[in-house]
This record gives C-alpha cells, structure tokens and sequence, in this order.
C-alpha cells in the first residue's frame, strides 16, 4: 500500500528543512513540496500559508495546516467542511513573539525613540528612567501568544491587563472582556499592543474611537494583522499628540506602496512581519503529533473553530 502524503506549500527553502525532518522522524508519510506532480488522492494533509485556489482536486484531503499562527488568509467557505483546519501553534512563534512584543515594549519605556533623534542632533540629554511599575502594558487577545507576553512582560515589572471577547482569568493579569469591559481596559493602558486574530468584529478595531480612549502619551504596538488598524486614525492620533508613537509588524498591504507616510513617519517603528515566524524543527514535531492526534480520534492542537473565525 503506497504511503499516505504530505504536501507542503510555502517557502520552499524552509520546506527543504521540512522535508529533512520528515524523512528523520516519520519515513512512513511521503513528503512532497509544491508544485505536486503526483497522485492527488494520495494527499492526505496539506500544509499551506496560501492553500491552492480549489481543494476539490484532493479528494481525500483529511487535515490542512497553516504554517502561520493566523488563518485570515484562508477562504475558509472554499475549505471544505470535513478537511479539519489548525493553526499553527508551536513554540518558535510563541518565543518569537515574546521577544518582539518585549523589545517593542522596552523600546518605548525606554524612550529609545527619543534617543535616536537625540543622536541625529548630537545632542547628550539624560532623560529620567522611570521603573516599569509606572508604565501600564495592556494586549488586546489573550490566545496563546499573548498570554506568553504577559508572563514576560509581568516579570519585568509592567501592571499587566488583558481584554477579550470572553472572560478570562490569569494570574497577576487584571482581565476584562467584552464592549463593557473594553473602555476601562483602554483607559488604564499606557502601552498597548494588539494580538487579536482577525475577525470580522475585529477589523478595524484600532480606530479613532478606540485611540481617543487611551491616555494621551499611550503606545501602540500591533502584531495583529493589517486589517485591524485604521491607518488614518493612527496618523491622525500620532500628529496630534494624542499617540506618542506606534510600532507596527503588519500592516495592509503588505509591503507598504512606496510613498506611504508609514516609510517616514519620525514616530513609526516599520518591520516587515517578523514578529515571530515558524522554525522548521517544532513545527514539524507539533504537525507530527497533530497527525497522530488526528488518528486516534482527538482534538488537534491549534484545531480552528470555523464559526468563530479563529
């Protein structure tokens, strides 16, 4: 009996390393990369930042995998509804993330900002060190991601909040939920940093009402997906004053058109979607176990809820 398949399309340099763990750890799946030339009803997992435009030429399709933390890039209505779905949730998006949301947030503490024009003036001016006690950090999300930078972040010192739309409890985290909770949630944070997925009752949540909320002087730090921010708000919000700065990993569209007053802006901190990224090594081991998962009928890590977004 032939083996069952596994087809990977993505980077393909990463998916070279794929396949050499593949080959390592589980020599009974065939690995293919995409374009694939093979049988299609032999594919019986697909794992895919961009899955082809129509699944319906893999007949037996039982298992798609993002190799992204997000989804928003699925068509979800063209996924048909007994190919199980997951996120991809591994250790090497967590520990990127975290290391990205803490830079960001000790970058502004730090007023390192300040400094970089400070040296385009030649000027040497001390300005006070305030302890991270004073400086309120709140994540709008509280998935996996941003539960791992509120332990970070909480350890350092920074009053940690949390908002979602449903109630949770975390420790040393004062949580809120809902549009009831939302308002008090902004109005206490100083810095706050989006790791919501994207959903519709999430786009464009970072708007002119939302920023108007926040003290003046807060931060925004967004690692969430383009299409939550309202670029013109936060244009509005930073030349105003209101804002004291902005560090954005994505934005929409990705890459930004030359010319966008995001490439200069002296208060905006551009990365190109770095944030955190997926390392060949854990993955393979999380998409491993989510396949043995898959066969003894259990619920798969990352398993995507289609009804709501996420």
């Amino acid at each position: 009996m032939s083996a069952d398949v596994f087809l990977y399309k993505a980077d393909p340099v990463r998916g070279a390393e794929w396949a050499a763990l593949f080959a390592a750890k589980a020599p009974h799946i065939e690995f293919a990369q995409w374009p694939y030339e093979g049988d299609p009803a032999r594919v019986r997992y697909l794992a895919a930042w961009l899955p082809p435009a129509s699944l319906s030429c893999f007949p037996n399709l039982e298992v798609l995998f993002s190799v992204g933390a997000g989804i928003n890039q699925f068509d979800l209505a063209a996924i048909p509804p007994q190919v199980a779905l997951a996120r991809m949730v591994e250790p090497g998006i967590v520990g990127g993330m975290v290391e990205y949301v803490t830079l960001a947030t000790l970058s502004i503490h730090r007023e390192w900002l300040a400094y970089r024009e400070q040296q385009r003036a030649a000027t040497w001016q001390a300005r006070r060190v305030r302890p991270a006690g004073a400086r309120r950090v709140g994540v709008l999300g509280l998935g996996v991601l941003a539960q791992a930078v509120l332990v970070q972040l909480r350890g350092l010192g920074f009053p940690c909040a949390g908002w979602s739309r449903s109630q949770h409890t975390i420790e040393g985290v004062d949580c809120y939920s809902g549009a009831e909770g939302l308002q008090a949630f902004l109005a206490r944070t100083d810095i706050l940093v989006c790791l919501l997925p994207l959903t519709d009752s999430t786009r464009g949540i970072l708007d002119r009402a939302l920023f108007a909320v926040l003290p003046r002087g807060a931060a925004l730090i967004q690692c969430g997906r383009g299409p939550h921010l309202d670029q013109n708000a936060l244009l509005e919000a930073l030349d105003s004053g209101h804002l004291s700065q902005a560090v954005l990993d994505v934005c929409e569209p990705e890459p930004l058109p030359a010319g966008h007053p995001f490439w200069q802006h002296p208060r905006i901190m551009l990365t190109p979607h770095v944030a955190s990224m997926t390392q060949p090594e854990t993955a393979v081991e999380v998409v491993l176990d989510n396949i043995q998962r898959h066969h003894s009928g259990q619920v798969l890590t990352g398993l995507v809820e289609r009804g709501r977004g996420y």
